[in-house]
């Protein structure tokens, strides 16, 4: 029988991503969680044992322990304020006091690259995730520590507050600790290398330095992702006024980050965080193509928006899925800035008489609301050199993926059910138009009608915030008039027949 794996922290941002690596490794996976609703949506969920519980009842983490082979301790306690270090500390004992009594095989924490000073010097954040790892070591139980820096990948909070402070700032004044220097490493070897301690001999029991194969300041990386996502590059002017507290504000102020999570990260910053070792490669050695550079890490971060994947942007990851796929249980500030404007029609018209509507539009048929405001828009397209509105369509009542609508393209098509169009006018980001048609309960049908936009870099904030005052008047009366139409059709046939 394969292994079972015990996960906590299964709702943060590597618990979720680690689970279907275990389960595409054949081990059995259970999860300890005090919301399991939050889980219920995603693909593996019904591959898993789910106990519900609090991490720091000991009575819920003995009973989560049972058969457990290897424990996964990703608990995190950021939020705790001036507390972190004692729940910290509460947490991980009830974790070691669990799998010390339950006889677990082994036990495989990741914590933080510490920088090597004394423990007094350290930040409360950093040194708590010290404090944890010894914790579970003096457990008796075989265990893995992994220590990390800055994991990149969407959705982790260091990440993200470079991400935000990159994106939205073309120029800044920062505070010294944007010149500290850190090895990232991307999220797909943070698992690759959770996945495979498990493996470990029983004599092995230690901590274990993980990082990517660079090491980069924090300003560097800022001029790297700038490069990636293909903005210009950014001026960025470090002084040593900012004290952390201050950073945190800031950070807080120009990010959607909170401020409760930026306030420990940042106080980490005012030390290098870099690997004084690679001895895991003896026992798990470098895939062949070496671990992943920054540049290819932040790419793969930013894939998903880039490839216009628009319905996986906001709904789980796949299984098996990849490291990449956002999932419902990220935080609402991960994934960088995503406009959205949503509308939802109700109408007796049956799907298919919807969805004749809607393969409808654009060309000859126009975009069923605020002709002039359409025309316009075309017009100031071709004024910078845009495609406008005249590329009209290929045919006027059907659609096919690939199709032309004037300044659109069709990238998906479901007949009844979805058409997705990508925009390809001049613009500074990525805008899609969707439209979803679902059978009503007891008859009809439902529209809703999705406009969606990726900024890139300010000036897409300020192109969305330019626009938004004008889509009141474009896109309630699109889906209205739609289903209008629908409607009209339904009854002229009705009458013919």
């Amino acid at each position: 029988m394969s292994r079972l794996c015990l996960v906590t922290g299964a709702t943060g941002y590597v618990g979720g991503r680690l689970i279907p690596r275990l389960l595409e490794a054949g081990r059995r996976v259970r999860v300890l969680v005090r919301h399991p609703e939050r889980l219920r949506d995603l693909p593996w969920f019904d591959d898993i044992e789910v106990i519900t519980g609090d991490a720091g009842d000991p009575q819920a983490m003995a009973e989560a322990m049972k058969d457990v082979d290897v424990a996964y301790y990703l608990l995190h306690s950021l939020q705790h304020g001036a507390q972190l270090e004692e729940e910290e500390r509460r947490l991980a004992q009830t974790f070691a006091d669990a799998a010390s009594a339950a006889e677990v095989g082994r036990i495989v924490y990741l914590g933080g690259l510490a920088p090597d000073i004394p423990a007094d010097q350290m930040s409360p954040h950093m040194r708590s995730r010290d404090e944890v790892g010894r914790i579970l070591h003096d457990s008796g139980v075989p265990t893995t520590t992994l220590r990390a820096a800055v994991i990149i990948g969407s959705g982790s909070a260091s990440f993200e507050m470079l991400r935000y402070l990159t994106e939205r700032l073309p120029a800044m004044i920062t505070p010294r600790w944007v010149r500290t220097r850190t090895q990232p490493i991307a999220i797909r070897d943070v698992l690759r290398y959770l996945v495979l301690s498990a493996e470990m001999p029983p004599e092995v029991s230690r901590a274990f330095d993980i990082g990517g194969p660079e090491v980069l300041t924090y300003e560097e990386m800022m001029h790297r992702y700038a490069a990636v996502a293909g903005l210009p590059k950014r001026i960025i002017l470090p002084i040593n006024v900012l004290s952390p507290g201050l950073s945190s504000h800031w950070v807080g102020l120009v990010t959607p980050v909170p401020v409760r999570l930026a306030r420990p990260l940042v106080k980490s910053l005012r030390h290098d965080a870099v690997c004084r070792e690679h001895d895991i490669a003896r026992w798990i050695p470098d895939p062949p193509e070496g671990l992943i550079g920054f540049d290819k890490a932040v790419e793969l971060a930013l894939k998903r928006v880039r490839e216009a994947d628009v319905a996986t942007r906001w709904s789980s990851a796949s299984y098996p899925g990849t490291p990449s796929d956002p999932l419902p249980t990220d935080p609402d500030w991960a994934g960088g800035t995503l406009y959205t404007d949503v509308r939802a029609v109700e109408t007796d018209a049956s799907p298919e008489e919807v969805w004749r509507a809607v393969e409808r539009i654009g060309g000859e048929h126009g975009w069923y609301s605020a002709r002039m405001l359409w025309e316009v828009r075309g017009v100031m397209d071709r004024a910078v050199g845009g495609v406008g509105l005249r590329r009209g369509r290929r045919d006027p009542d059907q659609l096919l993926v690939g199709d032309i609508v004037d300044f659109w393209r069709v990238e998906e098509r479901q007949p009844p059910h979805l058409l997705r169009l990508r925009a390809e006018m001049k613009m500074p980001g990525k805008a899609w138009l969707e439209f979803t048609i679902d059978p009503r309960e007891g008859g009809g049908s439902v529209l809703r009608q999705r406009a969606v936009f990726y900024p890139k870099g300010l000036s897409g904030h300020a192109y969305w915030w330019s626009v938004a005052p004008f889509h009141r008047f474009v896109f309630p009366g699109m889906a209205q008039h739609m289903v209008d139409e629908a409607e009209s059709h339904t009854a002229l046939t009705t009458t013919q027949s």
